[in-house]
């Protein structure tokens, strides 16, 4: 080959190094990548911010676990950072007045571990149970004397049954989860007057503001059963303010999902070991169909304590099945009760 050709090719410039593309795979690859950081820092965020307690302590001779997973969710009436202005909003009265903290809720949900249906099981107040260190009363009486701790040593002393994890709500709280998602739909066949929780309603189908709501799950007077039918509109109301949150709209919404995860964390109190992903498991659980049902008892009696609910052969009879993982069978269960 002629000098003058190799002198040529070699004086040819080099090619511009071709850009590389980012192929359209690639780029929903990144999106995912940046979708899946932001919900891992928001869970961790949200986590940050929930209350602590030891409820859940070890005890001589506490039970095994139960086969399955069982959450107790407890409602309080605390005032805890309420103002006098808002405790007068909510109809609360103050906790002086009230005589201290109580549980107006206690409910467990409890997923087999066969894969049957989640129960949501409602616990009357008033039903007598034995509390460590002192002796028969009713069973809201242990978190009065005991907190957290005591309620969930007499729940699992009683029932046998061992409880996996814990979550705590108060007043403020409850209110506020209910605003931040523009309030709940409530229907009822008849009105519902009570001032001493703030509550005027008529018959119908209509969206609960939170006030309105925490005098909903609170109110008793008026009820021919009193307690028991309120334990029925709380979980009635449960329902369908988990419903409420679990829409796309709440959940995937980020002007809607950040305050709901703001409000909701700095409200509730969980065990040490639970976490913000605990309560979505145990939210999803509740907002697909769970069999509802009121733990039954054995009548009423009166004694030392006022009236109470008797703890007797078919409340021990329906626990002892969950003691042992599986769904009480239809002689102890009042479907929707």
């Amino acid at each position: 080959m002629p000098a003058s050709a190799t002198a040529a090719r070699r004086q040819r410039p080099a090619r511009a190094p071709r850009a590389r593309r980012i192929g359209p795979l690639k780029i929903v690859g990144l999106v995912l990548v940046l979708i899946l950081t932001l919900g891992i820092v928001t869970a961790l965020w949200a986590d940050s911010k929930l209350q602590r307690i030891d409820a859940l302590v070890d005890y001589p001779g506490r039970i095994g676990n139960t086969p399955g997973t069982v959450t107790l969710l407890v409602g309080t009436d605390s005032r805890e950072g309420l103002s006098p202005e808002q405790q007068a909003e909510l109809s609360t009265g103050s906790e002086a007045d009230a005589g201290g903290k109580r549980t107006d809720t206690m409910m467990l949900v409890f997923t087999p571990r066969g894969g049957d249906r989640t129960m949501l099981i409602s616990l009357p107040r008033d039903l007598l149970v034995d509390i460590p260190g002192y002796g028969e009363n009713k069973l809201n009486a242990a978190y009065t004397f005991g907190g957290p701790p005591l309620l969930t040593q007499t729940l699992e002393q009683q029932t046998g049954v061992r409880i996996d994890h814990y979550a705590e709500i108060g007043f403020g709280g409850f209110a506020g989860i209910v605003d931040a998602v523009g309030g709940v739909e409530i229907c009822i066949d008849e009105p519902i007057v009570d001032p001493f929780a703030g509550l005027d309603l008529a018959p119908g189908c209509q969206i609960l503001t939170g006030a309105q709501s925490l005098g909903f799950v609170r109110t008793r007077h008026g009820f021919a059963e009193q307690d028991l039918q309120r334990v029925r509109n709380q979980r009635q109301f449960l329902g369908s303010l988990t419903r409420t949150v679990l829409t796309p709209g709440n959940v995937l919404n980020p002007f809607t999902a950040l305050p709901l995860l703001d409000s909701g964390a700095e409200a509730v109190t969980v065990d040490t070991g639970d976490h913000i992903w605990t309560l979505a498991s145990v939210m999803y659980k509740l907002g697909n169909d769970p069999l509802t049902v009121t733990a039954p008892n054995d009548g009423m009696a009166s004694g030392t304590v006022g009236s109470y609910l008797v703890w007797g052969p078919t409340t021990t009879g329906f626990f002892d099945a969950v003691a042992n993982g599986r769904t009480p069978g239809p002689e102890y269960l009042d479907v929707g009760s």
